[in-house]
């Protein structure tokens, strides 16, 4: 009975503290006048909100911008990732200690210095300021985290199906999407999560490589925070924090509930 009850109170510490933060921003949305020492608005207002969605607003285009730049990064990291950890993992390659340490560099080297090597390369290729540009950079820190998860994925599986479907007259094709894919699948999804997330979440490769240009949430939230405005910023931050919540609800069910 006591572990029980244990369980339930970390249980409900764990979930009062991941809600607090989120409570905490939607009062801030709505507060029209809090000042220190009241616990609570003396007055409330939907000033922010009325902001946030006018038609003259950048949320949208920000919006779109981090969709769109997580979305790519996301998909070309793993992509890129696979055949790596398969590699690491298996044992395919013969420099498999250098190799690890040059995907895993990034993780690293200081983050500042890479970004201004490449924002000077990017500049020369014409990828400064742009879309693409963006998510070249993003998949430098993405990249190692997907070997990471993969590569874990990757130490438990038996590559001897692969042999047994290549016996039967599978075609290579055929044995990645019929064999391959399915085992690993769940391991793809949540490395699809972290990936999107690492991307959404950058605000340093996106300030200096798109240069301004290539707006995303991260930067207007920024922008929001140095402005002063918390009913603005609290309202920015629900909208940041509501997209990551819906992948994760649409990628968990799908990776609890795979039986392989």
């Amino acid at each position: 009975m006591s572990r029980t009850l244990l369980k339930s109170t970390l249980t409900l510490g764990l979930g009062v503290s991941a809600l607090l933060p989120v409570v905490l921003l939607a009062v801030w949305s709505f507060a029209g006048r809090w000042y220190f020492p009241a616990l609570w608005p003396s007055e409330w207002s939907v000033r922010a909100w009325q902001s946030v969605f006018s038609p003259t607003s950048q949320v949208w285009t920000a919006l779109w911008g981090s969709l769109w730049v997580a979305s790519v990064t996301a998909v070309l990291g793993t992509a890129i990732a696979l055949p790596a950890a398969r590699a690491l993992s298996l044992g395919t390659v013969r420099v498999k200690g250098l190799l690890s340490a040059l995907l895993l560099a990034p993780l690293v080297l200081p983050s500042f210095a890479s970004v201004m090597g490449i924002q000077v390369i990017f500049i020369r290729l014409g990828l400064a300021d742009t879309r693409p540009g963006v998510v070249l950079a993003h998949l430098i820190p993405v990249v190692p985290y997907a070997v990471v998860l993969l590569g874990g994925v990757f130490g438990g599986y038996d590559a001897r199906l692969e042999g047994a479907a290549r016996t039967l007259g599978a075609s290579r094709s055929q044995v990645f999407w019929r064999v391959t894919l399915p085992v690993i699948l769940p391991g793809v999804l949540v490395s699809l999560l972290f990936a999107f997330l690492v991307s959404w979440s950058e605000y340093l490769l996106t300030l200096i490589v798109g240069g301004g240009q290539v707006l995303t949430l991260p930067l207007l939230l920024f922008s929001a925070v140095q402005g002063g405005d918390y009913a603005i910023t609290g309202a920015l931050s629900l909208l940041y924090i509501a997209p990551t919540l819906a992948v994760f609800a649409v990628i968990a069910p799908r990776v609890q509930g795979w039986r392989t």
